[in-house]
């Protein structure tokens, strides 16, 4: 029986390209696609691929958000994620949302069939770098104290809408909530990180991987001069 692979990721021309790539392997199909972390739960209770590939940066739900929500529906669901950045960060927030390994997206050509194997072997994929990562801290849990309070998810999707430009009323809309309840959750996530307009709500998001700059239409160095 053929391997169903999921791939999500809002650029067609990388998406088509990751397709192409996975199906040049014998035994392994692309059961579906999708351009969006919403669209890629969805289509993940759909399909029930035996693995899922999900873009970190996408928009309306990114990839981390959505890996939390398709492990929820589904705790042994085989996730890979595809990231632009290795950073500590990144890496702890992968390891703890469950996913099983992560491919830079620069190295795809060169790991994602690697990566793609080792998940279909029930074993995990991380580069030496994130091996090592794992080893010297992780594992020893972090010696730095969190500087901002912790976001539920729920409260992490109304942070990444807001900052990707959605109105109050349209985050209402797409979360199936009243407006006044998405009212007073952008108010309370607002006092709890101590953050005044809009523009301060989008860097907390860029800085803490909720959306990436290129989701914004921005360069790359844009996010990195504003942290």
């Amino acid at each position: 029986m053929a391997l169903r692979i999921l791939v999500a990721d809002d650029h067609e021309v990388v998406r088509r390209g990751l397709c192409v790539l996975l199906e040049s392997h014998d035994g392994w199909k692309v059961c579906g696609e999708a351009a969006d972390g919403r669209d890629a739960v969805e289509k993940t209770k759909q399909l029930k691929p035996d693995i899922v590939i999900l873009d970190i940066g996408m928009p309306n739900l990114n990839g981390l958000a959505a890996a939390r929500q398709i492990l929820q529906n589904e705790p042994r669901q085989r996730i890979l994620i595809l990231t632009i950045t290795e950073s500590e960060q990144v890496v702890r927030e992968v390891l703890e949302v469950g996913a099983r390994g992560f491919v830079l997206k620069s190295d795809a050509a060169r790991d994602l069939l690697a990566a793609v194997d080792a998940l279909q072997q029930h074993r995990t994929f991380f580069t030496s770098q994130v091996g090592e990562m794992v080893l010297n801290g992780y594992l020893q849990g972090s010696h730095k104290a969190p500087t901002l309070p912790t976001l539920t998810p729920r409260e992490r999707e109304i942070v990444q809408l807001l900052a990707e430009g959605k109105s109050t009323k349209e985050v209402a809309s797409m979360l199936d909530l009243s407006v006044k309840t998405a009212e007073t959750h952008r108010s309370n996530i607002m006092r709890k990180l101590n953050i005044h307009s809009v523009s301060e709500l989008v860097l907390y998001a860029i800085r803490n991987n909720i959306i990436q700059a290129e989701v914004l239409g921005l360069p790359p160095a844009s996010a990195g001069s504003a942290a």
